[in-house]
């Protein structure tokens, strides 16, 4: 028999609480994530607003939190001014970083209220520009979402049919602004300033916001490291966060480096926390930066696109990745990943949230379904609420060619406020199943509530159109909790849920 991994939880042995945001996600003008994603008017679902009311289920089901909009790589070109007012008045705009042509039909009232019918917990998270705009334009929009009453844009608003505020809290200060790619891309130190005065104008509205600068589009940027450095240095008194994004998939077949992303994922938040800190001290600040990792998920970029798109298109098939049984244990191995440094990555968005590289997908006056990445946000949203235990793992390793010598269990756990736990768990070996055992001394657990599997004989079985429930999660077998520990054997290549009471 394989040897089993092991762990040990203790009330007092902890990471941090988990603040909800955590489990946010993103919505963005790219694709169909937004036209015949979340709003379709005609649909046979569909709303007033036009908002398909079917997506809206899922979306709740999900439990997505704070909700980033409207980019990403969009944002850089946004005319906020576009997307407000009656929508028949509205412009159509080329848009650069997608190379396609945006309606305004959909803009941030409709946001709002897509937000405001997503949940309970769900928030916007707005982002301006600093791409092609600035100062201005980001804080002629913080007046227009939030003043109350009694100036030219407040009034605005009203008159266009929303007399209470939006009260938006928590704004990002552009996006992936350090990339060649981004629309009015700049170097660190033209971002540093442009975000510094952005940020004290804007607290000069509103004191109390929630600012995040952009960080590095992703840690293989030359910059990394020293774009973090130079923004910080400018802004660090101004802002909450800096943001950070990574994007996993499986490259020339290697699948145990993939199934391994989270080692990288891991590494990629400690150098920015140590970078923070590092920041922090030099500028003897007594205030610590939280991290924003407000972009991440498993995203095949380098695959062509199966769907024919010409350019200047509106809202053409982009980024409609179908994702396998494999692709959402790697998923699920990056929520594990933000969970286990709950204490400094406050704000997450998993991108995107439908559609686009999504774990809900529709189709056009058509049906809505959960991906198989679904379950495991979903699950993590759920149950992933509370504090945080500290989880050290003796676990059997295996070689990976991009990581070296990886443990085959990936895991973290929450204890919740009412003393329940549980357990989130990922068996990265593709053939072997793996014994677990976890000990759980001053705990106060007797009862095992849940074993939830996601696994498959098929590694790259997924859900279509035509096979919408082709992959859900079931009941794992075997596990047993008995005097203050549980044993379970997680299936080979799989995602678990444990729960205990």
């Amino acid at each position: 028999m394989n040897r089993p991994a092991r762990f040990t939880l203790h009330p007092d042995f902890t990471v941090g609480a988990v603040n909800p945001r955590l489990f946010g996600s993103f919505v963005e003008h790219l694709g169909r994530c937004v036209y015949t994603g979340i709003h379709e008017p005609g649909h046979p679902t569909a709303d007033a607003a036009g908002l398909r009311t079917d997506v809206l289920e899922l979306v709740r089901e999900l439990g997505p939190t704070a909700l980033r909009y409207p980019g990403g790589n969009f944002v850089s070109g946004y005319r906020w001014e576009d997307s407000v007012g009656p929508v028949d008045e509205r412009p159509r705009r080329l848009d650069l970083a997608w190379k396609t042509t945006e309606s305004n039909r959909f803009g941030l009232a409709e946001f709002i209220d897509f937000v405001r019918k997503a949940g309970p917990e769900a928030e916007p998270m707005m982002a301006v520009n600093l791409g092609t705009r600035g100062v201005t334009e980001a804080i002629q929009l913080q007046e227009y979402a939030n003043h109350p009453s009694g100036t030219e844009l407040s009034d605005l608003r009203a008159a266009h049919g929303d007399k209470d505020p939006y009260g938006i809290k928590l704004w990002c200060l552009g996006n992936e602004v350090d990339g060649p790619w981004q629309t009015g891309h700049k170097t660190a130190e033209e971002y540093g300033r442009i975000a510094a005065e952005t940020a004290r104008a804007m607290r000069q509205i509103d004191p109390d916001l929630e600012l995040v600068a952009s960080g590095s589009s992703n840690s293989g940027m030359d910059t990394f490291g020293a774009w973090e450095a130079t923004v910080l240095t400018e802004t660090y008194d101004l802002v909450d966060y800096v943001s950070l994004h990574s994007y996993y998939w499986e490259r020339d077949g290697d699948r145990d480096s993939f199934l391994a992303s989270a080692v990288d994922m891991e590494a990629f938040i400690e150098k920015v926390v140590a970078t923070c800190d590092h920041v922090g001290a030099k500028l003897k600040s007594e205030k610590r930066i939280n991290l924003s990792f407000d972009e991440w998920n498993v995203w095949y970029m380098e695959k062509p696109n199966p769907h024919p798109v010409e350019d200047w298109q509106e809202a053409p098939r982009l980024l409609e990745d179908v994702y396998s049984v494999t692709d959402a244990v790697v998923f699920g191995s990056l929520l594990i990943a933000l969970l286990r440094h709950a204490d400094r990555v406050t704000v997450a968005c998993l991108a995107q949230l439908v559609n686009v590289i999504a774990p809900i997908m529709t189709e056009p006056g058509g049906p809505a379904w959960r991906q198989t990445t679904f379950f495991p946000f979903a699950q993590a949203s759920t149950y992933g609420r509370g504090t945080v235990l500290d989880v050290r793992v003796d676990s059997p390793t295996h070689p990976t060619g991009k990581y070296g010598e990886v443990d085959l269990l990936h895991a973290t756990a929450v204890r919740h406020d009412d003393g329940t736990v549980a357990v989130f768990a990922v068996n990265r070996s593709q053939t072997r199943a793996l014994p677990l055992e976890v000990l759980l001394p001053g705990l106060g657990l007797t009862e095992l509530v849940e074993h939830s599997v996601l696994a498959d004989a098929d590694p790259e079985a997924r859900n279509t159109l035509t096979d919408q429930e082709r992959v859900v999660p079931h009941a794992g077998e075997g596990a047993v909790l008995v005097d203050g520990t549980l044993k379970a054997t997680l299936e080979p290549l799989s995602w678990n849920l444990i729960r205990l009471a």
